[in-house]
């Protein structure tokens, strides 16, 4: 899928942010853990989320969308969800510790999804053997089986989210308590732990670098709504001051989003903060900046690829430093395309500022480069067609047309030779 962006674009107005896609699919998994029926409400209706509710049919549960909100009921008679689907999408792993705690045995190709770099699963098995669990790797999926998990001291290397996630789930209905120690403190950490309290676990600590997880025999139903998405909030707040716009981000928690507002201030952008709202403004002159990607509450790696593609046009020379994933530069050579000094120096690239982009032809790695190219197609002079835009669908829930509820001009390229 091709799109079409009209440059020098100025974006104003408001828009709102939906539920967070990061939250949505562990909360999504972690419903296998229930025997009731469990409904999420406002649920982004994006290509990931769609792809993990076909998987949780194919396992034999009832799913039920009444417009944005959906309903998972039953009981899985398979817990081997098939290739074709996992390979589409790393989450698909999340449905290991569910599976496994639930019914005693999963089965899991090694997940696809965002080609950003070497994301390994060996913190997940490892914690899940010390939780009881038999893992038995083949050359292209992992099988894992316990007739009981029981509770366990687990120390992560590493705060990976989707293994804090994975052994959460797992942890919530073993035999005694779980502890997992250096664990992420993502916000969606946060948010899969409140999920499954309200269905009746017992979880804290969640947020920290250390969870506690009581088991408890049996987890009931529940309603539940997820938190903003903050990568979605931060990549609007971006494109907001990368086009010299004025706009208000609804529907927000302005902590969540702390080390994006942090820089887009230091750059010279207004930010002002409200309850659940943010009003930025951009600066005519962006000041450059020096950004490292780290774990939350550190600057988000997700949110790297938009923040380059702003600092284009910057005052002077920034400085990014990737120090999450080796390979998430893969949008530098499209952005250079389009005009943009930038050099990379081993996991570091230099920004050199006042670029003057120009509308060319580009394509989309993954789904946070893909933003940042729509990003720095509203800055260009002239038309960027950005193609392979599924990519950035399965992340953001209508992202062009929200962009063009705030002025800009971005269109779907239905055929080969279509103009804006």
């Amino acid at each position: 899928m091709d799109i079409l962006i009209k440059g020098n674009t100025k974006l104003s107005g408001e828009v709102e942010i939906s539920s967070a896609k990061n939250s949505i699919l562990p909360i999504l998994a972690a419903s296998i853990l229930s025997s009731e029926p469990v409904t999420i409400h406002k649920v982004p209706l994006i290509k990931d989320v769609f792809i993990i509710a076909e998987i949780l049919e194919t396992l034999g549960l009832q799913l039920e969308w009444k417009q944005q909100d959906i309903t998972i009921s039953g009981l899985a008679f398979s817990t081997h969800p098939p290739f074709d689907l996992v390979r589409q999408i790393r989450a698909s792993f999340l449905l290991m510790g569910p599976l496994l705690a639930k019914y005693g045995k999963a089965r899991i190709a090694f997940p696809g999804g965002c080609a950003i770099g070497h994301r390994p699963i060996d913190l997940h098995l490892k914690g899940l053997q010390r939780l009881g669990a038999s893992i038995h790797l083949t050359a292209g999926d992992v099988m894992a089986t316990a007739q009981r998990l029981y509770g366990a001291h687990i120390y992560l290397d590493y705060p990976s989210v989707g293994a804090t996630e994975n052994l959460i789930m797992a942890a919530s209905i073993a035999e005694g308590t779980s502890y997992i120690e250096n664990a992420a403190r993502e916000p969606e950490i946060v948010d899969l732990a409140n999920f499954i309290n309200a269905m009746g676990g017992k979880i804290s600590g969640a947020g920290t670098g250390l969870i506690t997880i009581e088991g408890v025999k049996k987890l009931s139903g529940v309603e539940y709504q997820a938190i903003p998405d903050r990568i979605e909030a931060g990549t609007y707040m971006v494109a907001v001051a990368a086009t010299s716009g004025n706009a208000l981000i609804k529907n927000v928690i302005p902590e969540h989003v702390k080390a994006v507002s942090a820089k887009l201030m230091e750059t010279g952008a207004v930010i002002e903060e409200e309850k659940n709202q943010l009003w930025v403004q951009g600066s005519q002159e962006v000041q450059p900046v020096y950004i490292k990607t780290l774990p939350y509450p550190g600057f988000p790696t997700d949110m790297q690829a938009q923040m380059m593609a702003y600092l284009s046009r910057g005052k002077g020379s920034s400085i990014i430093s990737e120090s999450v994933f080796e390979n998430r530069f893969m949008h530098v050579p499209e952005l250079k395309r389009m005009g943009a000094k930038i050099r990379i120096e081993g996991r570091t690239s230099v920004i050199e500022g006042k670029s003057r982009l120009t509308g060319t032809t580009v394509k989309a790695s993954d789904l946070r480069a893909g933003a940042a190219l729509v990003i720095a197609g509203m800055m260009a002079d002239g038309i960027t067609m950005v193609k392979d835009h599924q990519h950035v669908e399965r992340g953001y829930e209508n992202l062009a047309q929200k962009l063009n509820l705030m002025g800009a001009e971005i269109h779907y390229r239905d055929s080969p030779g279509q103009a804006l």
